[in-house]
């Protein structure tokens, strides 16, 4: 591999608590730290598996918990499974991590799904969720991370979005008080500009993961959610309309017209209008002027699942829709291959996405890039 060559990837993995507990049970916090004390969880062997297989230089793992010590976590997991050959695979590291908190399961004093109760938890958390760090995020890589210059927007106020699309009830009126409008923020887990130094180069890795486009009611909240997450992404790319920006920090204005960019993550939303999602955002998101979608990864697996089905080639999900997405920049990078983890029924690999609980019900999809010369 040449040194400027370098391949992305993203894996909703499902390594939350309730993935691994008996229906009905929530869950908590020390779920997934108990699993990754030891290499024997078939699941999380899997997906190792997969990685190992992938072997991309830059990883993000959506749905995986937030655990505030890594010991217990990301260097867990790191160390227990993926330093370990699963299968014939060759083990993998990555020396450089980046994790932060997340919305999700973040209690709210407010009734937000107006059911007449306030939980605190699940529809009434600032994001979905069960307890705080649920559905977290990580991104990987074997590149260094410029800590210093992550730019975070956990707390970035949904109201303080110009143009934001509004949630209304059936008369009309405000889907949410006045008080929690205040305080709610647009990111159901969060949003990070992470920055690579790779041999050198910047690359800033744009990380999400909206909230599903669903489970919700006529208000269609969590659509419209997910529409507007995705939309911060469109006028982050756009120095006209990014001025309004604000990250965790107070920095205002999103990201410079010249710089290198690998957007990633489940966005819960298919660029070909499947699934339920509002789909005017993801579809400006992927035709941005800086975003190079000339090679839609897909594979033969996802073909083969729904074979009538004309997108399917490009589908990430068993549920069958493309959700999770690789976008590289056009400026400073070069897209030279990309597909997604979806072996035949044939492959020997089959086994390891065969069924939901086999892997995760999403797929790893990759990119590879060669980042050229400033």
């Amino acid at each position: 591999m040449s040194a400027t060559e370098v391949t992305f990837a993203t894996f909703n993995v499902s390594m939350e608590a309730q993935n691994y507990l008996p229906q009905g049970k929530l869950g908590d916090g020390t779920v997934l730290p108990s699993l990754l004390r030891n290499d024997e969880q078939p699941q999380i062997k899997n997906i190792a598996h997969i990685i190992q297989i992938a072997q991309p230089d830059v990883l993000l793992l959506n749905e995986f918990d937030y655990i505030a010590n890594p010991e217990h976590g990301i260097k867990a997991f790191i160390r227990n499974y993926l330093n370990k050959p699963q299968g014939t695979a060759p083990a993998i590291d990555y020396p450089y991590f980046y994790y932060s908190t997340v919305n999700t399961g973040q209690p709210s004093p407010y009734d937000l799904d107006n059911d007449g109760q306030i939980t605190g938890i699940g529809a009434d958390a600032w994001g979905f969720g069960f307890y705080p760090g649920q559905y977290g995020m990580v991104l990987l890589s074997k590149y260094p991370i410029d800590n210093a210059k992550v730019r975070t927007f956990q707390h970035f106020k949904w109201k303080d979005m110009p143009g934001f699309m509004p949630t209304k009830k059936a008369d009309g009126s405000a889907w949410y008080s006045s008080e929690a409008w205040a305080e709610f923020p647009l990111s159901s887990k969060s949003h990070w500009d992470v920055p690579l130094n790779i041999n050198g180069k910047t690359v800033h890795v744009l990380v999400s993961h909206p909230t599903p486009p669903v489970f919700d009611g006529p208000e269609n909240r969590n659509g419209i959610r997910n529409h507007d997450e995705i939309r911060f992404w469109v006028d982050y790319l756009t120095p006209a309309h990014s001025a309004y920006i604000y990250d965790d920090n107070g920095v205002k204005g999103g990201l410079d017209n010249t710089a290198r960019f690998v957007l990633m993550g489940d966005q819960n939303s298919s660029v070909d209008g499947e699934g339920d999602a509002i789909h005017a955002a993801i579809k400006t998101l992927y035709n941005h002027p800086r975003i190079n979608n000339s090679q839609p990864p897909q594979s033969k697996g996802s073909a083969e699942h729904t074979p009538n089905n004309p997108n399917a080639a490009h589908h990430t999900a068993g549920w069958r829709m493309r959700a999770d997405y690789v976008l590289p920049s056009k400026a400073g990078i070069t897209l030279k291959d990309s597909g997604v983890f979806w072996p035949v029924k044939a492959d020997p690999l089959y086994p390891l996405v065969g069924s939901r609980g086999a892997s995760s019900d999403h797929r790893l999809v990759w990119v590879k890039l060669e980042l050229s010369a400033d």
